[in-house]
C-alpha cells in the first residue's frame, strides 16, 4: 500500500516524517534490524541472524507497496530512519480476512517520545479503513512500556505463550497475545 507522507512533532519538538518504505530504504532497514535486535531482548532474532540480502529486502518492500492491505510504515527524523511499523494480513484466506498483525520497533533512543504511539495510530486507522476488524500483536511479557502503550491504544491481553523465547544463557521469556477490535 502506498501511504501519503505525514509529519508530526514528537514530545521533544522534533519533526518526524512518516511514509511507506521504498526499495531505496532496503540497506537502512537491514541495518536497523541488526541494531534494534542488539538493543533489546524483546525482538525475535539475534543480530547475527539478520542475513537478509538487499535484493530480498527490496522485493519485500515492493510486495508491501503492491499489497492492497499491507504497509511497511517508516519514520524519519532529519532524513535518518528511526523506526518502522508494519501492517500485515494474518493469512491470505477469506476466513482470516478480518484479522491483521501489527509489529513495531524503534531505535532505543527514540522510544518514549510519542513516535511509536503515532505510528501505531496511523497503522490502526489504516487497518480499519481497508476492512480489517481486529488487530493482533505479540509482545514479550517483560516489555512493560510496550504493553502499557498497547493497552492505552485499546489492545487487551488474550493469552500467554509460556517460554516463548529462549536466550543464549538458557533463560526464557513469556509473550502475550494482544488484540484490539477495530
Amino acid at each position: 500500500m502506498v501511504f501519503e507522507e505525514e509529519s508530526m512533532k514528537d514530545k521533544l519538538g522534533r519533526t518526524i516524517v512518516f511514509r511507506n518504505a521504498i526499495p531505496e530504504d532496503a540497506e537502512d532497514l537491514i541495518q536497523y534490524l541488526k541494531i534494534t535486535s542488539a538493543e533489546t531482548p524483546y525482538l525475535v532474532r539475534e543480530p547475527e541472524e539478520i542475513t537478509i540480502t538487499k535484493t530480498k529486502e527490496e522485493q519485500f518492500i515492493r510486495d508491501k507497496i503492491d499489497a492492497d492491505r499491507e504497509l511497511m510504515l517508516v519514520a524519519f527524523m532529519d532524513g535518518k530512519h528511526i523506526g518502522n511499523c508494519s501492517l500485515m494480513s494474518i493469512a491470505p484466506y477469506k476466513r482470516y480476512s478480518h484479522r491483521c498483525e501489527i509489529a513495531i520497533a524503534l531505535y532505543k533512543e527514540y522510544c518514549g517520545c510519542g513516535i511509536g504511539k503515532a505510528m501505531l495510530q496511523i497503522v490502526l486507522d489504516l487497518a480499519k479503513k481497508v476492512g480489517y476488524e481486529q488487530a493482533e500483536l505479540e509482545v514479550m511479557a517483560e516489555n512493560k512500556d510496550a504493553i502499557h502503550l498497547y493497552e492505552k491504544l485499546g489492545f487487551e491481553k488474550y493469552g500467554t505463550f509460556p517460554d516463548n523465547m529462549k536466550f543464549a544463557d538458557g533463560s526464557y521469556m513469556d509473550a502475550y497475545w494482544m488484540m484490539k477490535k477495530l
